[in-house]
């Protein structure tokens, strides 16, 4: 598959997303910094969420719409400010995707009701996002996949029965392009609780590519994740964790989000294929293997001992396996120090 004519998958180099979220503190300015930054840092998209406080909660203040998870970056919050200030104006998303686009990056965004998919539609969005917080709400699900686009969606909390009815219902919508993004959806999340290993189990179950939603710090997850087949990354950035926001927590800097790019291209580079013998790279590396050199001037005549032939550095003697063959065997002739064995001198 691709995603505006860049092909996602194992024969492809990851696809990084850089994930913007609400890390524009409010701030048109900012939010073209970070596609900036996602651009120079080597990321080959940026994502937006799209969505108002009233698109996705009600505004209301009983105690069901306030973060009480104490573990919570936004603990104490309520769900209405929260999204209220975390969101990205839509009038904005405009010039953020031209400013994508004049930087070479594919821009799409998350979408959270059926609105905010005609509103991108409105703007040609290469594809949509489902965050893992939605990956229960069908009517979205079928709204986004009915466009035809490719459809990422996070998997989070999802049981493999809640992810095999969300997965049916973007197929049965029209869903042709499907990525898994495997992700755990709690800020930051711990390496420990990842499961990475989770995500072949998906590419097998569902027969679709499958990446990872990243909210670890650090590149170490990610990196293990492409050994485990992950295609598609997903991460959050920031222009400074110090300048605060309701994402910064678990967001990259630039310079750590380059280093992502960078680890998940080696992994994948390193994965390579099945192979044995010497590379091209280590041909020239052959010549120091060992081999059988003698170790001390002799007169012919002389019969040889250990002590008489060495295994050294370089390989320009016989191979090691033939020592046996030359102990107690009569010298032909002279041999110095220095000489690589061969057949000749016995």
């Amino acid at each position: 598959m691709n995603i505006a004519g860049r092909p996602i998958g194992r024969d492809a180099q990851p696809f990084v997303i850089a994930e913007m979220s609400g890390n524009h503190n409010r701030s048109l300015d900012q939010a073209l910094a970070i596609v900036d930054a996602a651009a120079k840092a080597g990321a080959h998209a940026v994502k937006l969420q799209t969505y108002t406080a009233d698109t996705i909660t009600l505004d209301c203040r009983s105690e069901k719409f306030f973060i009480k998870d104490a573990r919570s970056p936004w603990h104490g919050e309520r769900l209405y400010d929260l999204y209220l200030k975390a969101h990205t104006p839509w009038d904005w998303h405009p010039p953020i995707m031209q400013r994508a686009h004049d930087q070479g990056l594919i821009c799409f965004s998350s979408v959270f009701d059926e609105t905010s998919v005609d509103f991108l539609e409105s703007l040609s969005t290469p594809a949509y996002k489902i965050a893992s917080f939605e990956n229960t709400h069908h009517p979205l699900i079928r709204k986004a996949a009915a466009t035809g686009k490719p459809l990422i969606m996070s998997t989070g909390m999802a049981s493999i029965a809640e992810l095999d009815e969300a997965v049916a219902v973007a197929r049965a919508a029209g869903c042709k392009d499907l990525v898994l993004l495997k992700c755990t959806s709690s800020y930051p999340a711990s390496p420990s609780h990842s499961n990475i290993r989770t995500i072949r189990h998906m590419q097998e179950m569902f027969a679709c590519e499958v990446g990872l939603s990243d909210h670890t710090l650090g590149v170490g997850v990610a990196a293990a994740a492409v050994a485990c087949g992950a295609t598609v990354f997903e991460k959050h950035l920031t222009l400074c964790r110090a300048d605060g926001g309701v994402d910064s927590a678990f967001s990259m800097e630039p310079h750590e989000f380059a280093s992502l790019v960078t680890e998940t291209t080696n992994a994948w580079e390193a994965l390579g294929n099945v192979h044995y013998g010497a590379t091209q790279a280590e041909v020239g590396s052959l010549a120091f293997r060992r081999s059988l050199f003698i170790a001390t001037d002799l007169p012919a005549g002389e019969r040889l001992t250990e002590s008489a032939i060495r295994v050294v550095r370089p390989a320009h003697g016989l191979h090691p396996r033939h020592l046996p063959q030359f102990l107690g065997r009569e010298l032909r002739r002279n041999v110095a120090k220095g000489e690589p064995l061969d057949w000749g001198m016995i």
